[in-house]
């Protein structure tokens, strides 16, 4: 079992910026890819970022690429989300999740965070 609390999130102006974090506890955090994925009032939980075990390989979603960046720090167990240049359509639920595999659906992922709600005002 991994364990995955997340926190940062809260209310902040467009342009401006946040960092989620997501702490790991359990099974060792380097043996898992991870991801945040987001979700909107009526809509799906869709991936965000995701980053390789040993963080060589990442993904963005078209709609964050130059504006977010995900890294992770094994000496922590951490996992972040810096987030810059935030703008309304960016309001939702931010989840972290861990799984064996890097990927992009929510599906291939075993472990969710509980979720922290980022909004973004105009």
């Amino acid at each position: 079992q991994v364990q995955l609390v997340e926190s940062g999130g809260g209310l902040v102006q467009a342009g401006g910026s946040l960092r989620l974090s997501c702490g790991a506890s359990g099974r060792p955090f380097s043996r898992y890819a991870m991801a945040w994925f987001r979700q909107a009032p009526g809509k799906e939980r869709d991936v965000v970022a995701a980053i390789s075990w040993n963080g060589g390989y990442t993904y963005y979603a078209d709609s964050v690429k130059g504006r977010f960046t995900i890294s992770r720090e094994y000496a922590k167990n951490t996992m972040y989300l810096q987030m810059n240049s935030l703008k309304p359509e960016d309001t939702a639920v931010y989840y972290c999740a861990a799984g064996p595999l890097f990927a992009t659906m929510p599906g291939r992922y075993e472990y969710w965070g509980q979720g922290t709600q980022v909004t973004v005002s105009s």
